[in-house]
């Protein structure tokens, strides 16, 4: 395949899953944000890899661009003290148990929606009352969206037309609240 043709393809399929976004799953997150917002909550965004980064990403966002209070647990030194005191399979749902408050959504980010420590999580935010986002891709019954209150799921097993649309879609979510607040 040359170039011309690869190009053409992936930003057609690329441009396919950023458009299938649940317009209805789309509204029920701002509409979550939003109120956990006027309760003063904050947004916790949990993922590994690329998902980590988009995490990162986003939590900057919601947090400086939209102001809604966003945390991500990418800092080394928790997720190697976490990791190591509990298992890297629970490393995530450890952390929430220590930083996250009543009215705080969950979003978790894993583009196979079958990263162990990304479930573990997911259950353990649904243990703790906690509203739960997921965002996944590959399989559609993947375990992670089916622990979710909100999925937003990518049709595509390409890690990264799955990433690059869960940070689109997100960061749709950040630019609709900042032009909601205009």
């Amino acid at each position: 395949m040359n170039t011309s043709d690869f190009t053409k393809k992936y930003f057609a399929d690329l441009n396919s899953a950023i458009i299938s976004l649940d317009c209805s799953a789309f509204n029920k997150v701002v509409s979550l944000v939003e109120k956990s917002k006027k309760k003063s909550g904050k947004i916790i965004l949990i993922g590994n890899g690329g998902s980590a980064a988009i995490a990162s990403h986003l939590a900057i966002d919601f947090t400086k661009a939209a102001n809604i209070r966003a945390i991500n647990f990418n800092e080394s030194s928790l997720l190697t003290c976490f990791s190591n005191d509990y298992g890297y399979e629970h490393w995530a749902e450890m952390a929430l148990e220590f930083y996250a408050d009543n009215d705080d959504i969950v979003i978790l980010i894993s583009s196979s929606g079958q990263s162990e420590n990304i479930i573990n999580a997911g259950r353990k935010a649904k243990k703790m009352g906690l509203s739960l986002i997921t965002l996944s891709g590959f399989l559609e019954s993947n375990p992670l969206k089916e622990l979710g209150d909100i999925n937003l799921w990518v049709d595509s097993s390409e890690y990264n037309v799955v990433e690059n649309t869960h940070q689109i879609w997100l960061l749709a979510v950040v630019d609709y609240l900042i032009e909601s607040n205009k």
